[in-house]
């Protein structure tokens, strides 16, 4: 497994800085913000003059680019624009959110439908789309997440595992990513203290403040062969001090190098 951080933790500064510190931090490699309104990093409008820029970087400070967080499933268009840029830069996985309403009948054909025109771009450019559970969305928990796993057959499409999601949803995040280990492709994670539907402030965010266990969690990827980026995703930082942010990435990969460890898998 691959560990790395998503840039959206430094949301409040500039790319140089996200892998500057994500480096400093001692990660392997770095996923890249695409989100409008959390972060200014990976632009997906301006994807061809910051392209040059992101590799550099990438070489620069030694971090592999291990994936794209671009939410916007069912704008097709710009799903489009993201796997060019990823072809471009060298991203192998676009992370996506599902969309659509929970427990709502009538969106569940969109965001299969959805999901899978995505699917058929990855194939088309050569990138893995994945898909993870989210809070309130048409794929929130383990039985949904299933049912797209059927729906959707593409070697292009994937599933993006975040247990703090499952957690919230009201699951247990072990059990889970057992039950769907064979279509994961990429793992964003975090921590969460309590059950409520956001993940609670940035800090209580970073591996090992919280109540779910994910030394366990760890354990069930590297059992069943998982090799895939394991990337942290901290939202809600962007007001943060630059110290506040790396104290949380550091602290969260020091972590998850005990977990691999515990575990056997370094």
């Amino acid at each position: 497994m691959k560990i790395g951080l998503n840039s959206v933790l430094f949301g409040g500064y500039d790319m140089d800085t996200a892998f500057r510190v994500t480096k400093m931090a001692g990660f392997d490699g770095i996923e890249l913000s695409a989100i409008p309104g959390m972060s200014d990093h990976l632009v997906i409008e301006q994807w061809r003059e910051l392209a040059p820029a992101i590799k550099q970087l990438g070489k620069t400070y030694e971090l592999a680019l291990l994936a794209m967080e671009q939410p916007s499933s069912r704008d097709l268009a710009r799903m489009e624009q993201a796997m060019q840029a990823a072809v471009e830069i060298g991203i192998p996985i676009i992370n996506t959110g599902p969309g659509g309403k929970s427990e709502d009948a009538q969106e569940w054909q969109p965001t299969v439908d959805a999901l899978g025109a995505c699917a058929q771009l990855g194939e088309k450019f050569g990138v893995t789309l994945c898909v993870k559970a989210h809070v309130g969305a048409s794929i929130y928990n383990t039985p949904t997440t299933l049912k797209i796993m059927e729906a959707i057959s593409s070697p292009a499409f994937g599933i993006d595992m975040d247990p703090s999601h499952i957690w919230r949803g009201g699951e247990n995040p072990v059990e889970a990513i057992a039950a769907v280990i064979s279509r994961v492709k990429h793992v964003h994670i975090r921590d969460c203290k309590g059950r409520q539907m956001n993940p609670g402030p940035p800090e209580m965010q970073a591996n090992g403040r919280g109540d779910i266990d994910l030394v366990g969690y760890i354990r069930v990827l590297h059992e069943n062969g998982y090799t895939g980026p394991v990337d942290l995703e901290v939202i809600g930082a962007k007001e943060y001090d630059l110290l506040q942010c790396a104290v949380i990435a550091a602290e969260t990969r020091g972590h998850l190098q005990a977990s691999l460890q515990a575990c056997g898998a370094r």
